[in-house]
């Protein structure tokens, strides 16, 4: 496949560059490693900002005190200026892309990306289900949206949180926590396939990255027609970590993000005091140890129901991609 030429499809706002490949997630899925893999390539330019949203931040107003739209980003909106303005590094060169795993859930970034640049290659990657949203339960808790540490029970809330009910006020992006709607990964592709050719999608399995994470790296880079002889150093998917309380999570970020006048005292305190050699040093491996621990097995019995209530989607995916997942993901074992 060619590389797309620098047409008013590749150009932005005042001549500057879209990018010409996504990665769309899922998280916990081994997006994090690729997109810094991919960042040590010569000829591909990612910027550091991981994560900006722009396609799928379809709902930014402000919400009200009693308001809790689950489609709400909660965070302000990004111009398009701003958005081009993380690429303005970028030789001429080189293939600029993106990674905002929000793009593969989201309902309305898959069109918007097709509209802004029909051109674009979509990199998505998929994890077995219960696994997936195991993980995915530990980082909403890790990053303070989540405070259900049950994943039981925090599943379970997935028809009260999409009317706008049970959801902690620290949920920048409520419909994050509707856990079902995760795992509906045909429909998460098939909005892909509706607005590009199948050619411009690479589906990965995250089974595929972790055991052979160079030759999957080769296959990102053939799909993107780059140098696939370049040095690039292998990393691993970032581990998940455990909250050992919720309560005092939620404390600790909301100092160190400065919210709330107390909050903002104490981090200008723990500045005016400290060196930020110390900090680094001391006060944040202090933190990290006092606030997260490693992540607790998995419930078995909780795994298998999973297993069980989305066999049906992972056999439809099996379909879709024409490989056979349940034997991979050993769904084929259930009875």
């Amino acid at each position: 496949m060619a590389t797309a030429p620098r047409s008013q499809e590749t150009t932005g706002s005042i001549g500057r560059r879209l990018p010409e490949f996504f990665i769309v997630g899922h998280a916990k899925c081994g997006t994090t490693a690729l997109y810094e893999m991919l960042r040590q390539h010569p000829r591909i330019y990612m910027p550091a900002h991981k994560e900006p949203w722009f396609y799928s931040r379809d709902n930014p107003h402000p919400q009200t005190t009693n308001e809790r739209s689950i489609a709400f980003t909660g965070r302000r909106s990004m111009s398009l200026d701003e958005y081009l303005s993380l690429f303005s590094d970028a030789d001429s060169d080189q293939l600029i892309g993106e990674a905002s795993t929000s793009y593969i859930w989201s309902a309305t970034a898959a069109r918007a990306i097709a509209e802004a640049q029909p051109s674009a290659r979509i990199i998505a990657l998929f994890r077995e289900p219960a696994s997936f949203l195991h993980s995915l339960h530990l980082q909403l808790l890790t990053i303070g949206s989540e405070t259900e540490k049950d994943l039981r029970k925090a599943i379970s809330l997935d028809d009260a949180r999409r009317e706008g009910r049970n959801i902690p006020a620290s949920s920048y992006w409520p419909q994050a926590l509707i856990y079902s709607d995760r795992v509906r990964y045909v429909e998460q592709l098939q909005r892909y396939r509706d607005v590009f050719p199948p050619e411009q999608i690479l589906v990965l399995i995250y089974d595929d990255f972790r055991a052979d994470n160079q030759g999957t790296l080769r296959e990102v880079l053939r799909f993107l027609d780059a140098d696939e002889t370049a040095s690039i150093d292998a990393l691993e998917a970032h581990p998940t970590v455990g909250v050992r309380s919720v309560r005092l999570h939620s404390m600790t970020r909301a100092v160190a993000a400065g919210r709330g006048p107390l909050a903002k005292v104490v981090r200008r305190t723990a500045k005016a005091v400290t060196t930020r050699a110390l900090r680094e040093d001391f006060v944040y491996p202090l933190r990290r140890r006092l606030v997260y621990t490693y992540p607790k097995p998995p419930d078995e019995q909780l795994m298998r129901e999973l297993r069980e209530r989305f066999k049906v989607e992972v056999s439809a995916l099996s379909e879709y991609l024409n490989r056979d997942l349940l034997k991979l993901w050993r769904y084929d074992e259930l009875t």
